[in-house]
């Protein structure tokens, strides 16, 4: 076909049509007159989806135009997407009729309705599409961000609020004397003017300055600390970083800051160690001001405070710096102690005599003994009793107090948001077999070593499934296939029709291209067929199975395996050539047979190897030698052996295993 008549067709100039192309994936040349008719159909079907990609693009723009002159001008093109989600609740995130996703779904082969799930890759696509940037969400992190908008929420509906203690959290690097402050602090401090040598209990504590409480969350290596890095989950109001003077800013005091900012609470500088000789407190202001922390007296909103953990120096000017700071922040740390009850999990474990036991930070609410509690809405059990940080019997825990609570069924995760009930029966019932399970994932789910990475076979798939359904269950029976020395690599997933990029995708990791109930788009069969790939569509699970076993199997490495036949002792040497040598000797275990391999072993050390490729008794040929008889034998291999050397015979077969 003439370009000419292509680029009218497209109502295109022709030169126009040359320029865009290449990046629709076609080099012809500026030059070219003519193109064959089969790679004009391919151009003009390109250039319609082109054109579609751009026609939505456009309408995207104008669509998000509107949102910003609605919404303030927030407009935000980026889009982060779960991991699995329905139809309805991804339409919600896009902002857009339910009836036109779905159309769009459709447009990529995607056969759905608004309550049918479908993974990332696919949302991702229509996403795109649409002129979002994606970002895919762990299951764990949209977990993190519901709890985080549940606190939120209960929050911002409550009336008459009070300033609570604040939270505090201590970090900074290791042996910069984070432990140290906080037994300082607890020492001289806690409520009720108790002395030295309290046994903690629990792991957060709250201690008093000036007639208001502070609640710490106890021990710098604290697992809710990991809560922290999930955006806007944060356990803490007010973070302390600890800086010890004479050694300055560290890598994981970078962490620490980091932590800090990313849950946007503010930061007050503990620069510890003060009364040591190379102590140099400007030096950590000179350093904390390239990461944003910038001392008051330069100017700066972050309030240094020197200290010695170790002499209980300045401590109490520390916790006046806290409160201060907590009372500019006092709008963002109040709770209704009549009102809704949450909290935050920050302890949990099983112990022996009591069961599952957690501490518990009250965020909003009043938690009482005989409170039925839930979380994410499953019944986790009554509230039996409570204690307090020194582990003193209470009936009552108000906003900011921490309290080990008896009487759950499960132990909850660290993190977990804590809910009253006042009808269990409206609740789910908690399953413990279901969380063990959980965790066992987690714990199994090891690196593998470089020496099992040489042994191991891989197997490659490209998956296309019709529903996420199919596509699970399809999933994970192949993932049972899976055993020592297995492993199945799904490097492509997703719903809808075989489309150009599975077949590329497939092409550059060398993966099978496998679909379940859906069909290759012509372009991707086409581009198959160009690379000498095949695109193997099931209708029958077991069918697609079967295949991928039946792969497997060809391509699995066999594993060596070696079987000791005996042992024989060198008493004579007869004659030897370039790569063989002939000898005699004695059978002292086991026996000899020919057509077997040899280790040479002297003086306990290994030599040289090689193969018996004859064997001899007296003067006739046999087919083994035993433990006791003298033979001789043609070694094939380094002529190396001498009199008295030992040699170890033994035969090697290839094992291959069978899925």
């Amino acid at each position: 076909m003439n370009i000419t008549e292509l680029a009218r067709k497209l109502k295109l100039n022709a030169q126009e049509l040359r320029e865009k192309l290449p990046a629709l994936g076609f080099d012809i040349g500026l030059k070219a007159i003519k193109v064959d008719d089969q790679l004009a159909s391919k151009i003009i079907r390109a250039w319609r989806e082109f054109s579609e990609r751009e026609r939505q693009k456009e309408q995207y723009l104008k669509y998000s135009k509107k949102d910003e002159d609605t919404e303030g001008g927030e407009g935000n093109a980026q889009l982060e997407i779960p991991s699995v989600l329905t139809v309805k609740d991804f339409a919600e995130l896009l902002k857009r009729p339910v009836t036109f996703v779905i159309s769009e779904l459709i447009k990529n082969g995607v056969m759905t309705s608004m309550n049918e799930r479908i993974d990332y890759d696919t949302a991702a696509i229509v996403a795109a599409d649409m002129g979002y940037e994606t970002k895919e969400i762990s299951p764990d992190e949209k977990v993190e961000v519901d709890k985080a908008k549940k606190i939120k929420d209960v929050l911002e509906k409550q009336i008459d609020k009070t300033v609570r203690a604040p939270i505090i959290v201590v970090m900074g690097h290791v042996d910069h004397g984070k432990t140290k402050l906080l037994d300082s602090i607890r020492n001289t401090n806690v409520m009720g003017g108790e002395a030295g040598g309290i046994t903690q209990h629990i792991g957060a504590y709250q201690v008093e300055r000036r007639g208001r409480k502070i609640t710490f969350i106890d021990t710098p290596g604290h697992e809710a600390f990991t809560a922290m890095r999930s955006r806007g989950a944060k356990v803490a109001d007010i973070a302390i970083l600890v800086v010890a003077a004479n050694e300055g800013v560290k890598p994981q005091t970078v962490e620490s800051i980091k932590i800090a900012q990313s849950a946007e609470i503010p930061v007050v500088v503990a620069v510890n160690k003060i009364d040591l000789p190379d102590a140099n407190i400007e030096k950590v202001k000179q350093e904390l001001a390239q990461y944003n922390l910038l001392a008051e007296e330069w100017g700066g909103q972050v309030a240094f405070v020197p200290i010695s953990a170790k002499l209980n120096q300045n401590i109490d000017e520390l916790l006046d710096t806290v409160l201060l700071t907590a009372d500019m922040i006092a709008d963002k740390i109040q709770a209704n102690p009549g009102g809704e009850f949450i909290g935050s999990i920050v302890e949990s474990h099983v112990s022996k005599g009591e069961g599952p036991v957690a501490t518990v930070l009250v965020k909003n609410g009043t938690l009482h003994v005989g409170d039925y509690v839930t979380m994410a809405g499953v019944l986790y059990g009554k509230i039996r009793t409570m204690k307090n940080q020194l582990g003193v019997a209470v009936t009552i825990a108000e906003p900011s107090m921490p309290a080990e609570i008896f009487g759950l069924k499960v132990a909850p995760k660290v993190g977990d948001v804590l809910e009253v009930i006042d009808d269990p029966r409206k609740a789910t019932r908690a399953k413990i077999y279901t969380m063990q399970k959980q965790d066992e994932t987690f714990l199994n789910k090891n690196d593998l070593s470089e020496e099992n990475k040489e042994n191991l076979t891989e197997l490659n798939i490209v998956l296309r499934a019709d529903v996420l359904g199919s596509q699970e269950a399809i999933i994970e029976s192949l993932k049972k296939m899976e055993a020592e020395g297995i492993r199945i690599n799904f490097v492509a997933k997703g719903l809808g029709n075989v489309n150009e990029s599975d077949v590329s995708t497939a092409e550059a990791t060398g993966a099978m291209l496998l679909g379940f109930n859906v069909l290759p788009s012509t372009s991707a069969s086409n581009l198959a067929r160009d690379k000498k790939m095949e695109i193997k569509i099931y209708k029958i699970i077991y069918e697609l199975i079967d295949e991928v076993k039946r792969k497997l199997n060809e391509i699995i490495k066999p594993e060596t395996v070696r079987t000791d036949l005996g042992k024989m002792q060198v008493l004579m040497l007869f004659k030897k050539g370039n790569d063989w040598q002939v000898l005699g000797g004695k059978v002292t275990t086991g026996k000899v047979e020919p057509r077997s391999k040899v280790a040479v072993i002297r003086a306990g050390q290994f030599l040289t190897s090689g193969k018996i490729t004859a064997l001899q008794i007296g003067k006739q040929e046999v087919t083994d030698a035993v433990k006791g008889q003298e033979c001789g034998i043609k070694f094939e291999g380094q002529p190396i052996i001498e009199k008295d050397d030992v040699l170890e015979v033994y035969k090697e077969t290839e094992v291959r295993k069978i899925v």
